[in-house]
């Protein structure tokens, strides 16, 4: 198992459209949204690196309304 969590920053107002996209997405356990740097932090758990990657990458980062995200890769789960 894999973990590691995203940190994203969205358009104004879309905070809550971004939550419920990343509740759609299956290797995505928890995501909240939080006041500070980020918008939104979502928790990510996958099987490998590869579907965690791909994940990020391919589902998370290319959610229309997202501005920037930041990965941070959990070391030992």
């Amino acid at each position: 198992m894999h973990k590691g969590f995203v940190l994203l920053n969205c358009d104004l107002g879309a905070e809550e459209f971004i939550l419920e996209e990343l509740k759609k997405i299956p290797n995505v356990s928890q995501a909240y949204v939080t006041f500070g740097a980020y918008d939104v932090i979502a928790e990510i758990n996958a099987d490998s690196q590869q579907d965690f990657d791909e994940t990020v990458a391919m589902k998370i980062r290319r959610l229309t309304r997202i501005v920037s995200t930041m990965t941070l890769n959990v070391l030992n789960s």
